[in-house]
Order: C-alpha cells, then sequence, then structure tokens
C-alpha cells in the first residue's frame, strides 16, 4: 500500500519481470500495465518530480513532498482479487526487505506488525543487512552510467512505460 521510491536497478528488475510475464501470461502482464497506466493517470498530477519521464525530485524538499505522496495507492504488480504480486521474483529491494529490521535513514526500520511487545534490544538483535557488500549500489552505478538515466522513481511508472 503506497508508492515507494524504486532505483533504476529496481525499474529494470521490474520491466525485465514483466516481459518474462508477457510471454508465459500475456493477460495478466496486459492487466498488470492497464493497473500501472491508471495509477500514473491517478497521481501525475500530484507527482512530486517529473510526470513525463516518471523520475522523482532530487531537491531538498523532494523526499518531504514524497512522504504525502500517493499513500493509499496500491502497487499495481499486486493483483487485486488474489492479493498477490504478479512479478514476485523481479520486485524491488524494499518490498524483499520488508518486515526484517532493516537500516534506514539513520534509524531502525521496521514493520510494526512483526514486533508487536518487542524491546528496543529484541527488534535490534533481528536486523537484517539486505546488501552487506554493497552490491547494489556498484549495479546501479554501473546501470546508470550506461542509460544514463539517473533517480528514482516509482513501480507505476515503471510498469506503465
Amino acid at each position: 500500500m503506497g508508492a515507494f521510491p524504486i532505483n533504476q536497478l529496481d525499474a529494470q528488475r521490474l520491466r525485465r519481470g514483466l516481459a518474462d510475464l508477457e510471454v508465459r501470461a500475456p493477460q495478466r502482464a496486459a492487466r498488470v500495465c492497464k493497473r500501472a497506466r491508471e495509477a500514473v493517470a491517478r497521481v501525475a498530477h500530484e507527482f512530486p518530480g517529473d510526470p513525463t519521464t516518471g523520475l522523482l525530485d532530487q531537491e531538498r524538499d523532494a523526499e518531504e513532498r514524497f512522504a504525502g505522496f500517493a499513500n493509499h495507492e496500491i502497487c499495481p504488480a499486486l493483483d487485486p482479487v488474489s492479493g498477490n504480486c504478479e512479478l514476485y521474483e523481479s520486485r524491488p529491494m524494499t518490498c524483499r526487505v520488508f518486515g526484517p529490521p532493516v537500516q534506514s535513514e539513520g534509524a531502525l526500520g521496521v514493520c510494526e506488525l512483526c514486533f508487536q511487545g518487542a524491546t528496543d534490544e529484541e527488534i535490534a538483535a533481528c536486523e537484517m543487512k539486505p546488501d552487506p557488500d554493497d552490491l547494489e549500489a556498484a549495479l546501479l552505478r554501473e546501470l546508470e552510467e550506461r542509460t544514463r538515466t539517473h533517480g528514482n522513481t516509482i513501480v507505476a511508472f515503471t510498469l506503465a512505460s
């Protein structure tokens, strides 16, 4: 629930996953694309970035403007009937690490539903390091250099194009 920023590596994985779904299950892929286009149409007027490219602004106040953006949007990759992710194998890093405690913006982010009643120490003991060797960052830099596309976007813009 809610839009969240994804990097260009996540976007590339999603596009590849969608292309694979188009081969395996064209009707399902078409429904994902339709949901993505509908989501973009709903949020483009308030998108805190360039609605033509789908890239989020990188200015100082951009994070603040994004904080309240599209909080009630459902991810277009989610099948509304089953609730399953149609692109599960290609999902963004945020989806891959959702639940366990993860360092984010200088604090330990945690799903409040997963650790009810746990102490801060108990939560910290469960911290997950999603990319301890920082391999994603190196791949992201390489991809951005190769494609000359820099910055974050959201799932809907990635799948609608």
